[in-house]
């Protein structure tokens, strides 16, 4: 099995990172590398395929971009680690659902370890802390590949997502690290789920 590589893009305007994925995920082979990319946004509203033009409620100044990955809106904003999760799914065994699986339970341990309890919600794909989410999922999966990925709040402006009805949600409510106590930075918290999903992904 081929290495997992860890790229930071540091802070990035979103579109040139998602057509980067697209052209990463259009050009690798059986043997190219599975690659995280780990990276924060400007703000930015995100419009999955699924995605009705209703849930988005009042974006303001933040632009709202209609992208390629499943569900619907999203919030993307400084504070918030993003990891993209580039891998060849046929190579490792995973289906999609247990791709999404894995990503919950990644965000869910690394909760865990700063003595906060998570759950994952069957309904909504997501990572909750009493009822408010914490962490995003969306994928895409394009000639066996997956690419887009997971969003963590960590001390993001959580006012962005009264926007709009987060993952389709009316009213969803959302926390970050920083509201349930947890002094972290975004590089920190984001190579720390990395770390563990590296060591996590079937081989």
């Amino acid at each position: 099995m081929t290495d997992i590589l860890l790229r930071n893009l540091g802070f990035a305007d979103y579109e040139p990172v998602w057509r980067r994925m697209q052209a990463f995920t259009d050009a690798r082979d059986e043997a190219t590398p599975d690659e995280l990319w780990l990276v924060e946004h400007p703000p930015v509203f995100t419009l999955g395929l699924n995605g009705r033009r209703e849930h988005v409620l009042d974006p303001g100044p933040i632009p709202v971009i209609p992208v390629d990955r499943g569900g619907q809106v999203t919030y993307h904003g400084p504070g918030q680690a993003v990891l993209y999760v580039l891998v060849d799914l046929r190579r490792r065994g995973l289906g999609v659902r247990a791709l999404v699986t894995l990503l919950e339970q990644t965000v869910i341990a690394f909760l865990a370890d700063h003595g906060i309890r998570a759950e994952a919600r069957p309904d909504a794909p997501g990572v909750y802390v009493d009822g408010a989410k914490i962490a995003a999922l969306g994928l895409r999966v394009r000639r066996g590949a997956s690419y887009h990925g997971l969003s963590l709040n960590v001390d993001p402006d959580l006012s962005a997502f009264g926007r709009i009805n987060p993952c389709g949600y009316e009213g969803l409510a959302t926390t970050s690290l920083k509201r349930l106590g947890v002094q972290i930075d975004v590089e920190t918290a984001g190579r720390a789920v990395a770390d563990k999903l590296m060591h996590t992904l079937p081989r």
